[in-house]
């Protein structure tokens, strides 16, 4: 019997991850990880203590205590007592581990990114970062093999390694935000609802008796509970002001914008101007403060250059012609990568692409198969 960290959520997917893990036979640890900004008043150092089976040489992580009276910020109470009670149902252990401090990286990123004129993406830093960084310290400091998720992506075995591959459900795939994930470290993940169409996670969970069988699924950044990522950034910078003008691409001035946070490359909704007909965020100048807009065949880029790769096969020697995917929701379109550096790669679309943005992540597939990646340039 293998041991398993399952980060579980309190919703229906790693709910129904943690069922799907008992069946097969595994020793399932629940950790619900709490990020958020304010922290309650008092924790407990999660050395897995409150279980005498538990044995660990590795470094503790702390606890929340999660009496009713202690009020949690995002990812919310009510999220950890779903999760909470799921464990309960399905008899495993549960535990809150205070990632808060951590977590502030990912904050810090983000205010950065936006800051600069780029697009962040921090769900793909947390799952790099948290969720398959420090979830990894925390399973080795208790002596599981496995850490699990409740993402919609597959790993099988090809040529003696462990592949990523898209999920099942295209609809939901899940892939693209896992690029990120250290090679050698696929070998101990598990991703056992990756197998499944969405429908059939929700008709389980209601099967087995899960009160979280018809929960919505999360749409907005965890820390962004209400979507407005433009005022997030601005009530946390130390007194950075980044308005400015909004421009045509021929450098005409057509108004003004409280701040370049507020805008992504693609973006048609919410510019603050009218002219007649759709224009779209081609450029944004965080140097001169300038948010550019344009026709739409104006955003169309033929390549694109990423950094800070990370390889799930051996770094090609040669080109390489691929799918390459630059956006979650994007559609992969094929293209050729070329690879100069270890850490940099170029990609050549056969096509031009459009909302090609800095700071997003561009990923590479083989048919399915998850190759590599590196964040857009």
């Amino acid at each position: 019997m293998s041991r398993v960290v399952l980060a579980m959520s309190g919703g229906v997917d790693s709910s129904v991850a943690a069922h799907l893990l008992r069946q097969a036979g595994h020793d399932v640890i629940g950790v619900f990880m709490r990020h958020g900004e304010e922290s309650p008043v008092a924790c407990e150092l999660g050395d897995g203590s409150g279980d005498p089976s538990y044995k660990s040489d590795g470094p503790s992580l702390p606890v929340f205590d999660q009496r009713p009276d202690h009020k949690q910020g995002c990812c919310s109470a009510a999220d950890a007592d779903d999760a909470r009670r799921v464990a309960d149902l399905l008899e495993i252990p549960f535990y809150a581990l205070n990632l808060q401090a951590e977590f502030k990286r990912i904050i810090d990123y983000f205010i950065q990114e936006y800051t600069a004129g780029r697009t962040p993406n921090p769900c793909v830093k947390c799952n790099h970062w948290i969720k398959f960084g420090k979830l990894f310290d925390y399973a080795d400091s208790i002596g599981a093999e496995f850490v699990a998720t409740g993402h919609y992506a597959r790993l099988d075995d090809c040529s003696g390694e462990k592949a990523l591959r898209r999920g099942l459900d295209g609809g939901k795939d899940q892939s693209y935000a896992l690029f990120g994930i250290s090679r050698e470290r696929l070998a101990r993940m598990l991703l056992p609802v990756g197998g499944f169409e969405k429908s059939k996670i929700r008709q389980l969970a209601g099967e087995i008796g899960l009160r979280v069988a018809d929960k919505r699924d999360s749409q907005e950044i965890c820390f962004v509970t209400d979507g407005k990522h433009d005022e997030f950034v601005r009530a946390r910078r130390e007194q950075v002001d980044t308005s400015g003008e909004i421009v045509t691409t021929d450098g005409t001035v057509v108004g003004a914008h409280p701040g370049i946070e507020r805008f992504t490359i693609g973006q048609r909704k919410g510019l603050g101007v009218a002219l007649g007909e759709p224009r779209f965020v081609v450029r944004i100048e965080p140097d001169t403060r300038r948010v550019v807009i344009g026709k739409k065949h104006e955003l169309a880029r033929g390549e694109l250059t990423a950094g800070k790769t990370n390889w799930l096969i051996d770094p090609p020697a040669e080109p390489i012609h691929c799918r390459a995917q630059i956006r979650y929701n994007s559609r992969a379109v094929p293209a050729t990568v070329e690879v100069p550096s270890p850490q940099t790669m170029h990609v050549i679309f056969d096509e031009p692409q459009h909302g090609v943005a800095p700071g997003q992540a561009v990923v590479c597939y083989d048919a399915d198969r998850v190759l590599g990646g590196g964040w857009i340039e």
